[in-house]
């Protein structure tokens, strides 16, 4: 991974988060500047499965101009390395192993950050993938599944196996998004591992994310649900790293984004039913409308047809009102950003 940093500056990368960073939103993200490189929604990997063709047009058709690594989640060390020969046979950047993801239907598996719970487990399944994987070879991980006490074994095991590059997601398993990061755990990976290490968690604007990387020392930052709520974050950011003037959207910027998301997911649904799609769209929408002024927020909630989504979204966001830097911080959605500006 390290021949893919930029050589001037920290490296910029959208987070994978299921149901969102699919090829259309890919697509209208690298439109307003973009990451460095993607991420794919993780494949889910058993005895039985294959590579499922959705994600797939991820990498296939990945028109960007930026490279994507296609990430895995499983626990099945042999389905793991044969699907990781498939997915590398791929124009892919490389291959990700998801070890962060805290949701309990996929923990309960053993997969995900579930794994973390069993660190000899990892051991062998690194061991098994490093072997398997031809191209540079990724791993995503929490700092623990129940405390951050458990994270210097864990960098050990990550630092015998040769892997190219870690992302550390702040947070233990059982913090799921509720709490600070520690930065102090991504600094800790950043002077053990031989490769380099991105930080991960809690950045919501520029802000957020410069004072991460003054605390760590990272190689770069992945950026999640705060790219959702922010598409020009990256922009925002390569602009400070470049001491050039950031981009200041507004409201009706926010709008044309909505507008475009919406018209590029429409366009990719196999079977579109208005209703449906408004209510999938909403869903993305908690992140962008949190903390707007307003009853925004409100109304878009109790919209139901592509009428009311529209006409919610045009009264409240064709404007020129410079948008907020922020969240509030009593966020439920982007809890503890505040302890990075405070540290």
């Amino acid at each position: 991974m390290r021949d893919l940093l930029p050589s001037n500056r920290p490296a910029l990368v959208l987070a994978p988060m299921q149901d969102v960073t699919d090829l259309p939103f890919m697509r209208v993200i690298a439109r307003r500047g973009g990451p460095d490189w993607f991420v794919t929604e993780y494949f889910r990997v058993h005895p039985d499965s294959v590579p499922h063709p959705y994600t797939l047009r991820s990498i296939v058709e990945n028109e960007t101009g930026r490279p994507v690594f296609a990430q895995m989640i499983g626990s099945d060390a042999g389905s793991l390395a044969r699907t990781a020969k498939q997915l590398a046979a791929l124009p892919v950047a490389g291959i990700d192993l998801n070890l962060g993801c805290p949701a309990p239907i996929v923990c309960r598996k053993n997969a995900g950050g579930g794994l973390l719970r069993d660190p000899d487990a990892v051991n062998r399944l690194l061991e098994t993938l490093r072997a398997a994987i031809p191209c540079r070879f990724t791993v995503k991980t929490r700092v623990g599944h129940a405390d951050e006490g458990e994270f210097p074994e864990l960098l050990e095991i990550f630092r015998s196996h040769g892997i190219d590059g870690l992302t550390v997601h702040a947070r233990t398993v059982k913090d799921l998004y509720q709490t600070p990061v520690h930065p102090e755990c991504v600094r800790m990976a950043v002077e053990t591992m031989p490769c380099p290490v991105v930080a991960n968690g809690n950045v919501v604007d520029t802000a957020t994310g410069m004072a991460y990387l003054d605390q760590t020392g990272a190689a770069g930052l992945m950026i999640g649900r705060g790219a959702i709520r922010n598409p020009w974050i990256f922009s925002q950011l390569r602009a400070l790293f470049e001491n050039e003037t950031p981009p200041a959207p507004s409201h009706r910027d926010l709008l044309s984004y909505v507008c475009e998301l919406y018209d590029e997911l429409a366009r990719e649904t196999r079977r579109f039913i208005p209703e449906s799609h408004v209510q999938r769209m909403k869903k993305t929408l908690a992140y962008i409308s949190h903390g707007l002024e307003g009853t925004f927020e409100y109304e878009m909630r109790r919209a139901r047809t592509p009428d009311d989504f529209f006409r919610i979204c045009g009264s409240h966001l064709d404007n020129n009102t410079p948008l907020p830097d922020q969240p509030p911080q009593d966020s439920k959605l982007f809890c503890g950003f505040g302890g990075l500006l405070q540290s």
